[in-house]
Formats: structure tokens, C-alpha cells, sequence
């Protein structure tokens, strides 16, 4: 394997942070991650497992090793009257990996197309949007432990999905390497138009009888009209959590603000939506420098160019402050800071 030194990582992430990695290398099989990890002058080293880069804000550069994933394939795993389990190696694109499961007519992820970032981000971050979530497909996945180089399986149960979170994000945080996932995807499948405005983008396309390829379509167009595209403008997508109360504090929420936007929850909990609450605080179109908050959608921070990760970070915190002191909500951040 080709160990580089001093490498630029704006290629890497999203959010196009110009931070440097004193070593990195890719790896294309479970092999060839061995061989670094056993590798004497790697085996104490720091280390960054990196995807596509998408949920990270780099705030320094990384004194150690980078290890890029990019293992990839796409197979059938197992088939039923119901159900297709499909397997992707971690370093398959995301949106890439939706858009052949939908090209062979298999339904569940539809709604979660255009997320940015690879497959093997989607368990541990148990990416969702419009109505859909990860756990909701997700079979199980295969991942290398790094200290002790045990490959372990995870079931949906072993994973402990929570809002944008699992053990992965959690106690087993930097413990472990994705190399695949599977899915149970639908041969039959169950539309969720619900959510968001996909019955209206339906609607407007002029489709009157919904297919998964309608419904991501639908998704695209949204995402697209409302979400700024990484390889114009540095981004990674929501930064904040939609922050999730109880009933007592949401009705207080809309005594004070009627237009209050928020879904109700199982448990009598209520999620609120962090874009129109940092709207409400002026930040929507905000900009100092290159860093700045998105025009039509004030859930993105953005990179106009050649921000600092610490700017970006400082101006988070900025908009939690002014969110918690307008509504008495903490906001949390989605985006992983290195």
C-alpha cells in the first residue's frame, strides 16, 4: 500500500476545509486495512477513518494517519417472497447504491435519495429524511475492530439506532471500521409520501400513481430546490439535530410562537424544526467571511471558499446561543468535529 505524507484533505470533505493530513493512504479490502494496522510504525498511531467526507468539519490538521475507505461491490445476499437483501461494501457512494436498488425495482429507500456521503455512514449515523430512516431497511452490518482485528457482525438490535445515532457514534465511538452493510429492501413496495412535501412535488410532476423511481424523483427535486450542492458550495448537509421536547414545552413554545413548526413524536414528545428556529433568530442568508448559514435553508452551515473549520464551529455556536436564549431549546450538532 502507497502511504502518502502531508496530504490535503479539501478533496475529502464536504464542507471543503483545506486541513492536512501528516499521513494517508486508502484502503480497497479488509486485507489491506490489516496491513496498515500491523504495520509497526502505524500500529500506536492516531488515526481518522474517513468515508465521503460528508458529516466531518475539520477544525486542525491531523497529526497521524488518514485511512480512506473505498471498499466497494454491490450483491445479492439472500431472497425471499418478500424480501431482497442487498449488500454494499462501505465505500460505495450512497446515492449511487439508492439509485440501483431502484433501477432493479426494490423499494425502502426511495426517500432517502441524494443524501450525500457513502454506504458505510448510513448505519452509523442512521441517516434519515422525509419520514424514512436507516433502521428502517437496515439488516446488518459487518465491521473490523481495530485493536483487536475480530470482525463482528451487527444486527439492527447491536446497533442501538437512536435520532441520528448508534453505538458507533456512542460507547463504540473510534472502535471500529464498516466494511459492509445489508439491507432488507421491499419487492412490494409501501410508499411514505407523508412527510415533507413530497405529495406536492407528486402533485406537480403530474403523477398520479406513485413508484419508487417517482418518489425519489420527488425527493430529488426537493433536495435540490432546497439544499445547496457540495461541489459548488462547502457543506455537509443539516448541521443540526431537529431537537425533540416534550408536550408541556411545545405548547409553551406555541402559546409564545403559533407559527412554531414541529411533528409529534411517540411518548408525547414533539420534534421541532431546528431550520425554522434558527430562521426565527435571523441567521438564514448570514455570512461573515466564507462562513456562513445557507439562503434558502438555515439547517446548512456553508463554506463560501476558503473558511476556517473554527469559524464554521464559532458561528455554530453562535446560532445555538441565540436559539436557546429566543426558545429555550439546545440545539445539537449532526456534523462530526475533528
Amino acid at each position: 500500500m502507497n502511504v502518502l505524507e502531508n496530504v490535503s484533505l479539501r478533496p475529502y470533505n464536504t464542507f471543503g476545509i483545506d486541513a492536512s493530513a501528516r499521513y494517508f493512504t486508502a484502503f480497497r479490502s479488509q486485507e489491506e486495512l490489516l496491513t496498515v494496522l500491523a504495520a509497526p510504525e502505524w500500529k500506536h498511531a492516531r488515526r481518522l477513518i474517513l468515508g465521503g467526507g460528508s458529516n466531518i468539519l475539520l477544525t486542525q490538521d491531523f497529526d497521524g494517519i488518514v485511512l480512506k475507505n473505498e471498499l466497494k461491490g454491490i450483491r445479492v445476499v439472500r431472497e425471499d417472497e418478500e424480501f431482497v437483501y442487498v449488500q454494499a461494501g462501505a465505500g460505495e457512494n450512497w446515492h449511487g447504491f439508492v439509485m440501483h436498488c431502484i433501477a432493479q425495482g426494490l423499494a425502502g429507500l426511495e426517500n432517502l435519495s441524494l443524501i450525500p456521503g457513502n454506504v458505510g455512514a448510513s448505519p452509523m449515523q442512521n441517516i434519515g429524511a422525509y419520514g424514512v430512516e436507516i433502521k428502517d431497511t437496515f439488516y446488518e452490518l459487518e465491521a473490523f475492530h481495530l485493536s483487536d482485528h475480530a470482525l463482528v457482525k451487527f444486527n439492527k438490535e447491536a446497533c442501538a439506532f437512536g435520532y441520528r445515532e448508534s453505538v458507533f457514534k456512542r460507547e463504540y465511538k473510534d472502535q471500529f471500521v464498516i466494511l459492509n452493510v445489508t439491507y432488507k429492501l421491499n419487492k412490494k413496495p409501501y410508499f411514505n409520501t407523508s412527510y415533507g412535501a413530497i405529495e406536492q412535488e407528486l402533485e406537480r410532476m403530474g403523477v398520479t400513481t406513485p413508484s419508487v423511481r417517482a418518489i425519489s424523483d420527488a425527493v430529488i427535486n426537493i433536495r435540490s430546490s432546497k439544499l445547496p450542492d457540495p461541489a459548488k458550495i462547502g457543506n455537509a448537509g443539516s448541521f443540526f439535530k431537529n431537537p425533540e421536547v416534550t408536550r408541556e414545552k411545545y405548547e409553551a413554545l406555541k402559546e409564545a410562537f403559533p407559527e412554531v413548526v414541529a411533528y409529534p413524536l411517540p411518548g408525547d414528545h414533539f420534534k421541532l424544526a431546528a431550520g425554522w428556529l434558527i430562521e426565527q433568530c435571523g441567521w438564514k442568508g448570514y455570512r461573515n467571511g466564507d462562513a456562513g448559514v445557507h439562503a434558502r435553508q438555515a439547517l446548512v452551515l456553508v463554506n463560501y471558499g476558503n473558511a476556517k473549520g473554527e469559524e464554521l464551529v464559532e458561528l455554530s455556536w453562535k446560532v445555538v446561543d441565540s436559539v436557546k436564549e429566543k426558545f429555550g431549546v439546545v440545539l445539537e450538532r449532526e456534523v462530526n468535529i475533528v
